[in-house]
């Protein structure tokens, strides 16, 4: 390389104008996911969040809270935890149960969810009802019958012993590494449920679960 300066009559001309090197600094995209559970959906959620940090954390951030709370004071409790953090969380998902929580309560979350939902943060009703273990036990087979919680309890070990897999037990901790293979399924079956239901509020709508909506935003880091 000749190391004369460059003649006065060059000096201008756009090829002689130095090259800067950008490099696009893409930053995750921020995802919140609040429970009305303290350790089974905890559990299961953060066991996703571990297989997805162990590729992708550099495209999508999981942040996984349980906090005892339900229906409306657990979406009020997840706008607290917006405005408060230092991420601009691009989706909210907030997994709860109907259980004995009053209707009006269970169906105005998913009415505050979407009302309250910006370009810059969606919230979403991820409801289960009865509970989650119906989106559990969708891991196996198609279920229509409106049952209640605690009979998914039984059908789910019924379910796991034929496969070898153990028992169900409430908070049991390997559950997503368990229900893994087996998510297609589950999908597909969370999907018939939601065309049975169309129509009808997510109180009526049972059993439902709008868990596979979550499940296949995050399926392709999976």
């Amino acid at each position: 390389m000749s190391l004369k300066p460059p003649k006065k009559s060059d000096m201008g001309k756009t090829w002689m104008k130095p090259r800067r090197e950008f490099r696009q600094i893409i930053s995750p995209e921020y995802h919140l996911i609040v429970t009305e559970g303290t350790e089974t959906e905890p559990q299961y959620f953060q066991a996703i969040k571990a297989t997805i940090d162990a590729q992708y954390r550099d495209r999508i951030h999981l942040d996984v809270t349980g906090k005892g709370d339900n229906t409306i004071s657990l979406f009020n409790r997840a706008v607290k935890d917006v405005a408060h953090s230092n991420n601009i969380y691009k989706h909210v998902w907030l997994v709860y149960d109907k259980d004995d929580f009053p209707r009006e309560h269970f169906d105005k979350t998913a009415t505050l969810c979407e009302n309250s939902s910006t370009d810059e943060t969606h919230y979403h009703a991820i409801w289960s009802n009865q509970c989650i273990e119906l989106w559990f036990l969708l891991h196996f087979m198609f279920l229509q019958a409106d049952l209640h919680r605690d009979e998914y309890w039984p059908k789910l070990t019924e379910c796991l012993k034929a496969r070898s897999l153990g028992v169900y037990f409430k908070n049991r901790p390997d559950m997503y590494k368990v229900l893994r293979p087996f998510m297609d399924e589950a999908v597909r079956n969370a999907k018939k449920l939601e065309q049975i239901n169309l129509g009808r509020t997510p109180s009526k709508s049972a059993p439902g679960t709008m868990a596979h909506y979550l499940i296949e935003t995050l399926r392709p880091y999976l």
